[in-house]
């Protein structure tokens, strides 16, 4: 039996911020503002695969009330939600993410991003699939003040 989990995400583009998609830093004029280090792809993948398996949600599991998780690296909570979901008698089988940002473009980055997030879900990169899109300048994407990600994960019993 399998079952499937849908994660979403935004975070606000300001300056002094380091700009992390999917666990790789990316050179970038602004960064992403929120408790850890606001890495939107990242949480969204978190909460498609905790949703999946029927475990809540990464404010449940890692809230931004809690000092523990300031700057946090979000690929350790990734791994950190891995395990719960193995814990619960699952596999993950697949990821499916799509980023979207105006800039800057993801091209250059999205094979070190896939192979990012397979690691830290222990999958091999085949089955993470990361696609890029912009806001076509239309609301706060689109105006480029902030980003935005979308995921499905699939999860098995085991």
């Amino acid at each position: 039996m399998s079952f499937s989990g849908i994660g979403y995400d935004c975070h606000r583009l300001v300056p002094g911020r380091r700009l992390v998609i999917g666990g790789v830093e990316i050179p970038h004029e602004l960064g992403l503002d929120g408790h850890s280090d606001a890495d939107v792809l990242t949480h969204a993948v978190i909460d498609a695969l905790l949703g999946a398996a029927g475990l809540g949600d990464i404010g449940e599991h890692f809230p931004d009330t809690d000092e523990r998780y300031r700057d946090a690296d979000s690929l350790e909570l990734l791994e950190t939600a891995l395990t719960s979901v193995i814990a619960a008698g699952l596999e993950v089988d697949n990821v499916d993410c799509t980023l979207i940002m105006e800039a800057p473009r993801l091209g250059p980055y999205r094979q070190e991003i896939r192979e990012q997030l397979a690691r830290a879900l222990n999958l091999p990169a085949t089955r993470v699939n990361v696609k890029a899109t912009t806001g076509e300048r239309i609301g706060f994407v689109g105006r480029g003040e902030g980003v935005a990600a979308l995921a499905v994960a699939s999860v098995s019993a085991r």
